[in-house]
């Protein structure tokens, strides 16, 4: 069972012109902020992704196992070939990219309904707004830039915005970054690529090897990387002061 870590961040999150409301399930725990109260209907979405997922998982224990990308068969259900297809570049596991696939299930249904939508799921954010949105990067209590690092999401379009770790919650890194923030157009591809660049950086002098090899990376919009006190950026992107 997956421990369960309390989303103090949560605290100082409240969109002004947006309804707030979380939607759980096992160990799915969302805060969704949209234009109305949709909890029933993310409800109703999320329950029947993760019955979808979890079928496929009796199936197929390797999906739910693998650390590694692995193929899906033709009948798998839509949340498993988001998974597989925005980890097989990355080159990790299917379920590193679970709680941005869920994201983007969500957001297929519900961008329906409100033309302005905010999905957080453990950290990974979906976001689809009108107007400005300002991301704060948590690089921990002990980083010199703790919550001081903003990140700009320009209105219009899709994003996903996740974070890895190899310092803080429980998320499985094989890295030592305080923070790894990847800005995506899927929440999936996010997530994805959050873990995979995450598990590079293991010292200083990673930081600037894994920036250049981000650039090579078309999936991905924007890094931001935190080790220690050293903070490097790549991408369209930009960085505000919070």
């Amino acid at each position: 069972m997956v421990e369960y870590v309390e989303r103090f961040y949560r605290k100082t999150i409240k969109p002004s012109d947006l309804f707030s409301f979380p939607v759980k399930i096992k160990e799915s725990d969302l805060m969704i902020y949209a234009q109305a109260d949709l909890s029933e209907l993310t409800y109703s979405i999320l329950d029947k992704e993760r019955r979808n997922l979890e079928a496929y998982i009796r199936y197929n224990p390797q999906f739910r196992d693998s650390l590694i990308p692995i193929s899906v068969d033709d009948f798998a259900p839509p949340i498993c070939k988001i998974m597989v297809e925005s980890t097989k570049k990355a080159k990790v596991g299917p379920m590193a990219a679970v709680a941005g696939a869920v994201n983007d299930r969500l957001a297929s249904e519900l961008l329906f309904k409100t033309t302005d939508l905010i999905i957080e799921n453990g950290g990974d954010l979906l976001i689809h707004s009108l107007k400005e949105r300002i991301v704060a990067i948590y690089a921990g209590e002990d980083s010199p830039f703790r919550t001081h690092i903003g990140l700009l999401i320009n209105p219009g379009k899709t994003y996903g915005v996740a974070t890895s770790s190899g310092q803080i919650g429980p998320s499985l890194s094989f890295g030592k970054a305080d923070a790894v923030t990847i800005i995506a157009r899927s929440s999936a591809m996010a997530d994805a690529w959050a873990t995979s660049i995450g598990n590079l950086i293991n010292s200083k002098k990673d930081v600037e090897k894994v920036l250049k090899y981000c650039e090579n990376i078309q999936e991905i919009i924007g890094v931001v990387i935190v080790f220690q006190d050293v903070l490097g950026v790549r991408g369209d992107i930009q960085l505000v002061h919070l």
